[in-house]
């Protein structure tokens, strides 16, 4: 099944001890370069020692890591348990297994004890032994930088602005879930690498105006269903915090209760977060946008939702 997706609701459940990372990592500040193919970043890490290997960085992923059933067997990987995939419109459900990951790291930076969904991702950015989710990085400053094309992990925290560069978001699925707005309309997005543009619910879209109708754009599919997408360009203005974005192509979906915000809207900044507080920053060169139609949009397919099976079956270590 496809992996990445315009509307990536990745969000594993598995527990908060899944990985622990080494404490002088902590005490320094950390880069990466990432590599950016069709909006996607992606980074190179080493697993046990091995590798490197090609990962794919996905806010959109709320737990620590997925990794290919090939790679999973080429280093012996040991099970750790299942966990139910559920998708996120509700209708489906699928269980596959876990393993465990003793060392993964990233430019100095090491994790250990890393529990790993087994999932098959797709090829079509280019060969990808894994994904990092969003969890992985809970104990840092984590700034995914698309400008200059790199990662930085670091200590420290975010204080709030009032809201201008620097927002609150929540996670109530392990995932950054964050305010936009369309006049006087307020709803919430995900902010999803792993996505495409910036994608609307239907029933959230039929409650705004758009300089033309919605037309028929492309296919899509999630664990569980097959639907159509359709694409407009907004009447309004969407805002994020200071920023604005004018008179967007959006796309619109029958299936997913939330908004997303992927990798189109998300490459025009340096993005900052604090799990431990909650807060994102974002950094730019400009403060309003235009978002055009992605060519890579025909590609959009949902992935499935993780979250335990039974908790005797992803044990903690």
């Amino acid at each position: 099944m496809p992996f990445f997706a315009s509307l990536r609701y990745v969000c594993a459940m598995l527990p908060a001890a899944m990985a622990a990372l080494s404490l002088t990592a902590q005490e320094t500040v950390h880069s990466a370069p990432i590599e950016v193919t069709h909006g996607k970043p992606f980074v190179m890490a080493t697993v046990n020692g091995q590798g490197p290997f090609r990962f794919v960085i996905d806010t959109g992923t709320g737990g620590d890591a997925i990794v290919t059933g090939e790679l999973a067997d080429r280093l012996g990987l040991p099970a750790a348990g299942q966990v139910k995939l559920n998708d996120p419109s509700g209708l489906g459900e699928k269980v596959v297994p876990a393993v465990l990951i003793r060392s993964l790291q990233i430019d100095g930076i090491m994790f250990t004890g890393v529990k790993a969904v087994r999932h098959n991702l797709s090829d079509q950015d280019g060969p990808c032994q894994g994904v990092l989710g969003f969890a992985l990085f809970r104990d840092f400053l984590f700034t995914l930088d698309y400008p200059n094309r790199q990662i930085t992990l670091a200590s420290g925290s975010l204080a709030a602005d009032g809201g201008r560069s620097v927002l609150p978001f929540a996670m109530p699925f392990g995932v950054p879930i964050v305010g936009l707005s369309v006049g006087d309309l307020r709803f919430d997005a995900l902010i999803d690498s792993g996505g495409e543009g910036l994608s609307l619910p239907e029933n959230l879209a039929s409650r705004m105006k758009f300089a033309v109708d919605p037309v028929a754009f492309a296919n899509g599919q999630s664990l569980s269903t097959r639907f159509q997408l359709k694409a407009a360009r907004m009447a309004a203005d969407v805002r994020l915090g200071e920023y604005i974005f004018e008179h967007s192509f959006v796309e619109i979906n029958p299936a997913f209760p939330l908004a997303n915000l992927g990798s189109c809207p998300m490459r025009n900044f340096a993005l900052t977060f604090d799990q431990k507080n909650l807060l994102v920053r974002l950094r730019a060169s400009r403060k309003r946008f235009t978002l055009s139609a992605t060519p890579t949009a025909i590609r959009l397919v949902n992935a499935p939702l993780p979250k335990p099976l039974d908790p005797n079956l992803v044990p903690v270590g």
